[in-house]
């Protein structure tokens, strides 16, 4: 059987970065494609590797981990990411989208 796009995402992010936290949300059945487009995704992730770089660096580092799903239909990615002393250790860790302007 093969993996779902989460689960594609999932293995990328843990072999690149080690996560101490990952959540990985499909949120395609809010956008226009519908739930099976899997094209719509929100990613909390907590990993050391996030250590010392700037935002603009660790997205950079995310999106070329996902690579291969950029180019094979991952539409949009909301991503929020900190290196573990980043986190307070009570705080909840919410990633809002932001509104979907594709019709859905």
């Amino acid at each position: 059987m093969s993996l779902s796009r989460s689960q594609r995402i999932e293995q990328a992010l843990q072999a690149a970065f080690s996560p101490s936290r990952l959540e990985v949300v499909d949120e395609s059945h809010r956008h226009a494609g519908g739930p099976s487009a899997e094209s719509h995704y929100n990613v909390i992730l907590v990993a050391e590797a996030m250590r010392g770089l700037r935002p603009l660096a660790r997205h950079r580092a995310v999106h070329a981990a996902l690579d291969g799903e950029l180019k094979g239909g991952l539409h949009a990615l909301t991503l929020k990411l900190l290196s573990p002393d980043e986190v307070a250790a009570d705080a909840p860790l919410v990633n809002p989208s932001p509104a979907c302007r594709g019709g859905g």
